[in-house]
């Protein structure tokens, strides 16, 4: 059954499977859709987010750890929603969305504060899709 909000536009540049896969990701993250908004606009360094000042900004609900925020947004790396930033020196600690999260982003309304909750089956998909990945790639299918 799919359930994603992707408009034919977003269908025709990412498989419905990509941006499902995407779409869930979002939900399951613990941030909330201001920090995206602010990443659409210019990227966030990670300490940013961390912390209590992640909760001041409307970042996310709860204070996380830097170790959490940062195995977060790898994840969503991973899933394609967002990169790093680069600067001359190498890879910053600032990331920005990339194009498939801006055609999702685009789907909520501005005054919406979060995500929809996921279903207890798109929180499992996800979660299994975090730990067979690694695996994946370990045996040269990812």
């Amino acid at each position: 059954m799919n359930t994603s909000l992707a408009s034919p536009k977003a269908l025709a540049s990412y498989t419905t499977r990509t941006y499902d896969r995407a779409q869930r990701a979002f939900q399951c993250c613990p941030f909330y859709l201001d920090l995206f908004r602010a990443m659409a606009q210019a990227s966030v360094p990670l300490p940013t987010i961390a912390g209590a000042g992640g909760v001041k900004q409307g970042f996310c609900g709860q204070v996380l750890t830097e170790n959490r925020v940062e195995r977060e947004l790898m994840w969503l790396i991973q899933v394609g929603l967002l990169r790093r930033e680069v600067d001359g020196q190498g890879i910053t600690d600032s990331f920005r969305l990339t194009p498939l999260a801006k055609q999702i982003l685009d789907q909520y309304p501005g005054e919406q504060r979060q995500f929809p909750a996921p279903s207890p089956w798109n929180r499992l998909q996800n979660q299994l899709a975090r730990w067979l990945t690694p695996l994946a790639t370990l045996l040269g299918r990812g």
